[in-house]
């Protein structure tokens, strides 16, 4: 997936008075704490092209999630039991979405250093009785998954319907953050720093979720 998106769209969509101060404050909680947690951050008219976008979507687009890379992959259902859909920028519904990515990677490339060279997005679907054991996004002996974004797209969530996210530092067993997957909500961190899981869900249950990459060609990496 190309990393240089034609950023066509009009930023005053976001209702945002200054958007680069935006990513800017977005920027420094991630170098202060490792993280971010953002409510209404996008417009209503463009999360619900997102979650009509994803409703209309059929149940052939999804497939059984795995754990590992590549060869190495297995389907786990003690582990997890959510079902994906990798999404790209051709699909109409998404452009925002992958523009405001493109916003943000520049935006911590810049404030950073952390050399994000693209992104690979996919929606995870998790109907009731489905969960993902505590994990992190970085695979062992790999390092070019740095930053991980989460957006919600899941109205009227109720605390009964379970489904949040636990954020972990290292090997402690409490979470220091638990993030109900209410619409609109979104939670960036840093990928090889906190583990996560995300608990049983009583309800269905859509996230859509990017991981923001270094090239490990690149020279320096």
């Amino acid at each position: 997936m190309t990393a240089h998106l034609e950023l066509d769209f009009d930023l005053n969509h976001f209702h945002l008075e200054n958007f680069d101060t935006q990513l800017a404050n977005v920027c420094d909680q991630l170098a202060t704490q490792g993280y971010v947690v953002l409510h209404d951050l996008f417009p209503q008219p463009m999360l619900q092209a997102l979650l009509n976008g994803i409703t209309g979507l059929s149940q052939e687009d999804f497939k059984a999630a795995a754990i590992g890379r590549q060869q190495d992959q297995q389907v786990i259902e003690s582990i997890r039991r959510d079902k994906i859909c990798w999404l790209n920028e051709t699909m109409d519904f998404t452009q925002a979405y992958f523009a405001w990515s493109e916003r943000l990677r520049l935006a911590v490339n810049r404030y950073l250093y952390l050399g994000l060279f693209d992104q690979e997005a996919m929606l995870a679907y998790y109907a009731p009785g489905a969960f993902y054991k505590r994990h992190l996004d970085a695979f062992r002996g790999q390092t070019n998954r740095k930053l991980t974004s989460i957006l919600y797209l899941n109205p009227d969530w109720q605390p009964s319907h379970g489904g949040e996210l636990l954020m972990y530092e290292g090997d402690e067993i409490e979470p220091f953050q638990v993030v109900e997957p209410r619409f609109g909500t979104m939670v960036i961190f840093l990928s090889e720093r906190f583990p996560h899981e995300v608990s049983l869900s009583h309800h269905d249950r859509y996230s859509l979720t990017s991981w923001y990459r270094i090239n490990d060609g690149m020279p320096g990496h």
